[in-house]
């Protein structure tokens, strides 16, 4: 007789809870995902204008690394851009197998002119160019056997090359670049150990077998080789310092090993204190307040956010991703050439405060123009604030000029920000009917206006001669029911009863208090357009819907 599913239906009916991961999914890093951060805020220093930037399919000669290699390099790009807005990826496939639903609907639209397709200036491209195999390999086998005993042991390792290479093209001419390329390889190893144990005790046999292996996979080599190649390209064409930025203590190949060590020496209790003293050094959680219990809701929240702002999977839990973002500031190279820690240990932590770190590595974090700064002080949350007009340092506009800034908080906040004209008439730029909350995640620019945006929903212009300025304000909850009712009103609308950026800190000072809230302001001075009388400017009306 066949059997009958129904007897095991207690048993499948635990298959829908088998079936899921036992481990919390986990953000893929490589050795230069913060080299990437780094060339982030390199491209932000030099002001470059937003370029336009395609990729060619990176293909695997070899057919031994089968890996999205293409969507690793737009990962890289878009990390490069998350502060500095310096490149947008163009996204078009020719290639008829890989045409998805998004492709063919572009290409409908393209056909009825209903859809403007940008060219881009720049474009990557490249291969795996090799996979040696077994490049070394090494055996050991030796065993010993007796009239009851057999014993054995067995150990192997071996090495695999992997190499890319990577160009930079000029998309107008379809000509790469002359010294604009990248070649680098990396080596993944494998190895393996074995222990073998039989017997007999009279006629009766025994078998035992233990064995321990490793592999090191092609894809996360193939990261590091994407992010590393991505990093020198883009650093030659924009004539940054890049290697400034490869010289961090992240890259060591063994940093996150070494922090896994220390985190498996600590016990819960101590790991908890370290990450709590340092949100709380970074202003997620109150500073000299440290008693907190594991798993308090409070805690939770703090290390929610500060995962969200990091890049991580938000979990809320103290695990081994928050442990090494949270210490990763605190380890340096020892002169010996080996990593070790700053300011702690395993045993008892008080780590050094996050405000004496100013820089990414060896780069120092960008300076916002001149202007005054509100509320509390780093390294609580700042608010970088810059022009983002394609001339360098530019503090000065022409009547009818248009203007572009930038926003970007450390920690993910509510933001409002407001223009203050020459005239003393002042309006709510953000939040409006396009960013209806003002949220702003952390270290990610906010451009006011959209430039990029085809309906960026208003356009800035140097209204009247004489001083103009924009004030931005960051708080972890929305500020507006705590405002006073004149600060409510609809966006890109004159405010009554204030003519001064400074009036408004007031109000949120009011609010928040002095150390609920922070913000920062930049001004820039509008001259006269030369030239023939030109009709006075409509007031306060500098954004245009």
């Amino acid at each position: 007789m066949p059997m009958d599913p129904r007897k095991d239906a207690d048993f499948l009916s635990r298959a829908s809870v088998a079936d899921r991961p036992a481990v919390r999914p986990a953000r893929s890093l490589s050795s230069f995902s913060d080299s990437l951060m780094c060339m982030d805020r390199l491209l932000r220093d030099a002001q470059l204008p937003t370029t336009l930037i395609t990729s060619k399919q990176i293909p695997d000669a070899s057919n031994r690394v089968a890996v999205a290699t293409k969507e690793m390099v737009i990962t890289a790009l878009s990390q490069m851009s998350r502060l500095s807005n310096a490149f947008r990826f163009v996204d078009y496939e020719v290639d008829i197998a890989r045409q998805d639903t998004v492709q063919n609907l572009t290409t409908i639209l393209l056909n009825n002119n209903q859809m403007q397709l940008q060219r881009p200036a720049l474009y990557l491209s490249g291969a795996v160019a090799f996979v040696d195999q077994n490049v070394i390999n090494n055996r050991a086998d030796a065993g010993l056997s007796g009239p009851r005993v057999d014993v054995g042991y067995s150990q192997s390792r071996n090495a695999t090359i992997i190499a890319l290479e990577m160009h930079l093209g000029d998309f107008r001419t379809r000509t790469l670049i002359p010294g604009l390329d990248s070649a680098n390889e990396v080596i993944v190893g494998t190895g393996g150990q074995g222990v073998d144990l039989a017997g007999r005790i009279g006629s009766y046999g025994v078998q035992f077998n233990v064995g321990r292996d490793y592999t090191q996979g092609s894809g996360s080599a193939v990261r590091t080789l994407v992010d590393l190649a991505t990093i020198e390209l883009i650093g030659k064409w924009a004539r940054v310092p890049y290697w400034q930025c490869l010289t961090l203590e992240q890259n060591h190949p063994d940093f996150q090993r070494q922090l896994r060590d220390w985190f498996d020496e600590g016990g819960p209790s101590v790991r908890t204190q370290l990450i709590v003293r340092s949100l709380a050094s970074q202003g997620y959680l109150d500073a000299g307040n440290e008693a907190t219990p594991d798993h308090s809701p409070r805690l939770r929240m703090a290390l929610a956010r500060f995962q969200a702002d990091n890049g991580m999977v938000v979990s809320g839990a103290v695990d081994f991703a928050t442990y090494e973002r949270a210490l990763r500031h605190f380890v340096r190279l020892s002169p010996d050439g080996t990593l070790a820690r700053v300011g702690w240990d395993s045993g008892h932590a008080r780590p050094i405060e996050v405000a004496a770190v100013a820089s990414v590595g060896d780069v120092p974090v960008a300076a916002a123009p001149a202007g005054p700064r509100y509320g509390a002080p780093a390294p609580a949350r700042t608010i970088d604030l810059q022009i983002e007009n394609v001339l360098l340092d530019r503090t000065a506009f022409e009547v009818g000029e248009q203007i572009f800034l930038s926003a970007t908080v450390s920690r993910a906040s509510y933001l409002q920000c407001y223009l203050a004209d020459a005239t003393g008439t002042i309006i709510r730029l953000l939040p409006n009917k396009a960013n209806s909350t003002g949220w702003a995640s952390a270290n990610l620019a906010i451009r006011i206006p959209d430039w990029m945006s085809p309906n960026p929903g208003f356009i800035m212009d140097a209204a009247s001669p004489g001083t103009e300025g924009v004030a931005c304000f960051a708080t972890d909850e929305d500020s507006t029911p705590r405002l006073p009712e004149e600060l409510r009103g609809p966006p890109l609308k004159p405010i009554l009863g204030y003519r001064a950026l400074e009036k408004l800190n007031e109000a949120f000072a009011a609010a928040w208090g002095s150390e609920g809230y922070t913000g920062n302001a930049v001004f820039w001075n509008v001259a006269p357009r030369p030239g023939p009388a030109m009709p006075a400017a409509a007031p306060a009306g500098a954004p245009r819907k």
